[in-house]
């Protein structure tokens, strides 16, 4: 079995997989080019530290597409090497860090300089997480012949919020430093 170090040596850069994504790449990088770096010492506490980031992602993820520049813009701020991996390419890595039992992406797992697993973010920041939650309780049930357009709808509603609602990214941003500084 291929520890989270493997899968970070063998994946592409944050910068690769965001230049060559498929889905919502627009997107992506409006929020990549929107999102400024809180000036809070965040960066420079991290730059003290040893550590890079593996995020396991898809370029169909609406999650993905806020979360990931966000990651990107703190890391390359802090001079952090990200790397990706993707989800269903290999199961095996995101099986080892299932959300409440499901494959839920991004995760973004916090490796030291041995390349020992020390901490993960995702999927989402509480603040977003309340979001999606309440746009859940609109749809109807699983099983009525509506839920899949209603859920189509909503999808698109979280995609359109999460490409230009600033406030959702600084909650990713909180969140992720919460974790980040409880760890080092």
């Amino acid at each position: 079995m291929k520890t989270e170090e493997q899968y970070f040596i063998e994946g592409k850069t944050i910068q690769q997989y965001m230049n060559n994504m498929g889905k919502l790449k627009e997107e992506s990088f409006h929020v990549y080019e929107q999102f400024l770096v809180p000036d809070d010492g965040f960066t420079d506490e991290l730059k003290k530290h040893s550590l890079h980031f593996l995020v396991i992602t898809e370029d169909w993820c609406g999650d993905a597409m806020m979360i990931n520049p966000v990651i990107r813009k703190v890391a390359e701020a802090a001079g952090i090497d990200v790397r990706v991996t993707l989800r269903d390419e290999d199961t095996d890595l995101i099986d080892r860090h299932l959300t409440n039992g499901g494959r839920a992406i991004p995760i973004v797992l916090i490796l030291n300089d041995e390349g020992t697993l020390v901490g993960k973010w995702g999927t989402r920041a509480p603040e977003v997480q309340r979001i999606v939650d309440d746009y859940r309780a609109t749809l109807p049930e699983k099983d009525d012949p509506a839920f899949p357009e209603k859920q189509k709808e909503v999808f698109g509603k979280l995609q359109k919020r999460y490409a230009e609602e600033e406030q959702l990214w600084n909650f990713v941003y909180e969140s992720f430093k919460k974790t980040v500084l409880e760890i080092i």
